[in-house]
């Protein structure tokens, strides 16, 4: 079973939220407050935040800037992910990618089925990697970021959470 060593020291990570919405605003991005007060109360970095519109090539040139930086570690996403003709993030997403975490799909499918029974089947959250930063696309809703954070991104962009986490890999994530 998994655990969290606390006999390490907490390694905090650079961070950016992506809103993904063609009506939020900053006054009314309820996911991107939920996601930017998990990511602070943690002890990460917020390094920017953003809302941007509904537009493929917006949000991979967005993607693709962050991911040359090299003061940023993730990039959390949200909005976009489901099925309408407007809902392009996952496609945004999988562009930019080098490396798909396909297990994330699946582990966040899981922890939803556990709240939403088979409406989880909706959702296309997806992760990856580019020029050694992680992504990760969550849905709009702020339930479902909720989820995402308090059920699989609090451990895995911890550095003390044992068998493995994401932390210990970034120096690794651009080996050729």
């Amino acid at each position: 079973m998994f655990k969290i060593d606390k006999k390490k020291s907490f390694i905090p990570i650079n961070i950016c939220i992506l809103t993904v919405s063609d009506t939020r605003s900053l006054d009314n991005d309820k996911s991107g407050d939920i996601l930017e007060k998990r990511i602070l109360d943690t002890g990460h970095k917020l390094i920017e935040r953003k809302i941007i519109k509904d537009e493929k090539d917006v949000i991979s040139k967005q993607l693709l800037s962050w991911s040359k930086n090299e003061n940023i570690d993730a990039v959390i996403t949200t909005g976009g992910t489901g099925l309408t003709g407007r809902d392009v993030t996952v496609e945004a997403h999988k562009e930019v990618y080098e490396k798909e975490i396909d297990a994330f799909s699946i582990l966040f499918t899981y922890v939803s089925i556990k709240k939403i029974g088979t409406s989880a089947i909706q959702s296309r959250a997806c992760a990856g990697v580019r020029n050694g930063t992680y992504f990760f696309a969550l849905p709009g809703s702020p339930s479902a970021c909720k989820d995402a954070w308090d059920e699989i991104l609090l451990f895995q962009l911890d550095n003390r959470h044992l068998p493995c986490n994401f932390v210990e890999i970034i120096p690794r994530l651009n080996e050729i």
